[in-house]
């Protein structure tokens, strides 16, 4: 009996800290502060040259508005170089990309003849580029005026090696997941901005829009999943400084549809414990604020799905022990079956966004379990399909 509380309690603990905890302490820390306020480059300095390399792989839908945000920036045109790498695309995307190499010499086509892997096509990319920056971005997100310049302020600082953009996802639908999606990412956003003003340490920067200094870029091992993340903390290993820039705005358009979100946070699992094998030695000394905040902000969350596991089944084992324990069994039952309900509930086109967050959570830990399973079974390949978007 001891035992089983000890586990209840301590997974009890773990989780709570990872999605309640940890970010009341990020708040409580970072009030009133503010990330490298006075090292930055104004808009009207010799900015540096950046190349933004882009993957793509039948995104006919998208590029041609990617391409057309990306140009209409306020940063020096002919600071802007573009290398987007083609993984065998059979839609219109490399016909829609040469339509504009005319209008903007800058722009670059790479044409891969076999399913590379977003990170093969990216390592190439970096390796044919020559700007101090680089700016790794995806189809789906588009930039505004502003977002590039946000992107690279920060460099003027020689400590700071990555810079996260500002992901916003202005579209959401009520019948599926988006926004459910959407208040997720806004939360990730802001802790990742916290992070970096407390100790310069932003945890993985959002693959969708990211920049880095080119001399810290490293290529990413083939058949891993998670590149943004590989390289966020190889930045951290090398003892540079990550930050989230929140006026980097730039903007997504998120699936509604649940089973391509799960899809695609099973894929997003797997490259994370890919990740954690590569990087744990970043867990040690555990009293530093780039391993309390791996620890608190994806390890612990990581291993949510076992966690919220031995929490159920410590609490059978305790049931009879005390009325506590059986109310704490009944909750976790009856939170169980608030996704079963939620789904119940849509088919008669009724949507409660209460319910709706009891099924995204446990949709994602879900996903987290299924991505563990995935990467102790091996990881084989790392090519890709773009998740379906709400356009």
């Amino acid at each position: 009996m001891l035992i089983a509380a000890i586990i209840f309690w301590l997974s009890v603990v773990l989780v709570a800290h990872t999605y309640v905890f940890f970010p009341l302490v990020l708040s409580w820390l970072a009030r009133g502060k503010k990330q490298n306020e006075t090292i930055y480059l104004p808009s009207d300095a010799d900015l540096p040259e950046v190349t933004i390399l882009l993957a793509v792989y039948n995104e006919e839908l998208v590029i041609e508005e990617k391409i057309r945000t990306t140009f209409d920036s306020n940063y020096p045109a002919a600071k802007i170089h573009f290398h987007i790498g083609s993984d065998a695309s059979t839609d219109r995307t490399n016909e829609i990309i040469r339509s504009y190499q005319e209008r903007y010499p800058q722009l670059k086509l790479k044409i891969f003849p076999g399913r590379t892997g977003k990170s093969g096509i990216i390592n190439e990319l970096a390796s044919e580029a020559q700007s101090p920056v680089f700016i790794l971005t995806d189809a789906n997100v588009f930039f505004n005026k502003e977002t590039i310049y946000q992107l690279v302020k920060h460099y003027r600082n020689p400590e700071v090696a990555q810079v996260g953009g500002n992901i916003i996802n202005p579209v959401h639908k009520d019948d599926g997941i988006s926004f459910q999606e959407k208040s997720y990412l806004s939360r990730e956003n802001l802790m990742k901005y916290q992070e970096g003003v407390i100790w310069g340490c932003m945890i993985g920067a959002f693959g969708g829009c990211y920049s880095i200094r080119s001399a810290y870029f490293v290529p990413v091992p083939p058949r891993f999943l998670m590149d943004d993340f590989y390289i966020s903390m190889h930045v951290l290993a090398e003892g540079k400084q990550a930050l989230n820039e929140l006026d980097a705005h730039c903007y997504e358009d998120v699936s509604n549809k649940i089973h391509e979100e799960f899809r695609r946070k099973v894929r997003i699992s797997a490259g994370n414990f890919q990740n954690l094998g590569e990087y744990k030695r970043l867990l040690w000394p555990p009293y530093t604020g780039l391993a309390f905040c791996f620890f608190s902000h994806k390890v612990f969350r990581w291993y949510g799905p076992v966690l919220i596991l031995l929490v159920f089944l410590s609490n059978l084992f305790l049931w009879n022990d005390s009325n506590f324990y059986k109310f704490t069994l009944l909750c976790q039952v009856t939170a169980f079956a608030v996704p079963l309900l939620d789904a119940l509930l849509k088919k008669i086109n009724i949507h409660i966004k209460l319910f709706r967050f009891a099924t995204h959570f446990y949709l994602m830990n879900l996903a987290l379990f299924k991505g563990l399973i995935w990467y102790i079974r091996g990881v084989k390949t790392n090519v890709w399909k773009p998740t379906q978007r709400n356009q």
